[in-house]
């Protein structure tokens, strides 16, 4: 399976690195109202956080990881921090400015600044205690051809921090992990009234 998928990305890069990044994102969002045990899933949001991802996030990525690896070729220290210091001043600026108003607009908001204005710091300096970590294996490690599929698997993981910021976050760490920590408690219990029930209806 991992062979079938390497040889696909090396025959149709852009389709596949793009199409895996976008779906992840996407999946970012469902998580997080999983984890928000909503009695419903807003499908509609999902499909405006899939439209922006598809639409730039997973194109962006694609070009600019070959723009980088264009002016900067290979792996060694200098290249690898210069690379890593121009994706941090300005692709992941750009990119949270454009999910935070892209889902605005899409959501017909009047003022799709709004989020931007209140969250975008916040969110950035909280990108900045995980993608620069992620990116310097990207771009040490991992070739070319699927830097952009690796980057989508560590945006499912952001996307569920910017969607849950989006909705009740105000864009910081520390906000992020108060809730998860909130629905691990929430999900103990549920799993211990579970077992106990199961246990009861095993005695009768």
């Amino acid at each position: 399976m991992p062979f079938a998928f390497l040889k696909h990305v090396r025959r149709f890069p852009w389709v596949t690195n793009v199409t895996l990044y976008g779906c992840l994102f996407a999946g970012g969002d469902l998580v997080h109202q999983w984890f928000s045990s909503r009695e419903q899933m807003d499908w509609r949001q999902t499909r405006n956080v899939a439209v922006v991802a598809f639409s730039f996030h997973g194109n962006f990525n694609f070009f600019w990881m070959r723009l980088l690896e264009r002016r900067f070729p290979g792996n060694s220290a200098g290249m690898v921090m210069k690379k890593l210091f121009l994706d941090q001043t300005a692709a992941a600026p750009l990119a949270t400015s454009v999910f935070y108003t892209g889902v605005s607009f899409l959501e017909g908001k009047e003022d799709i600044l709004e989020d931007w204005r209140e969250k975008f710091l916040n969110t950035y300096k909280t990108g900045l205690m995980f993608w620069p970590f992620m990116q310097f294996l990207n771009f040490a490690l991992v070739p070319l051809y699927v830097r952009t599929a690796f980057t989508g698997c560590c945006a499912f993981i952001w996307a569920t921090f910017l969607c849950f910021s989006r909705q009740t976050g105000d864009g910081t760490a520390g906000a992020a992990l108060a809730w998860i920590k909130i629905f691990f408690l929430f999900y103990r219990k549920y799993y211990n009234f579970i077992s106990l029930t199961t246990s009861r209806q095993r005695l009768k």
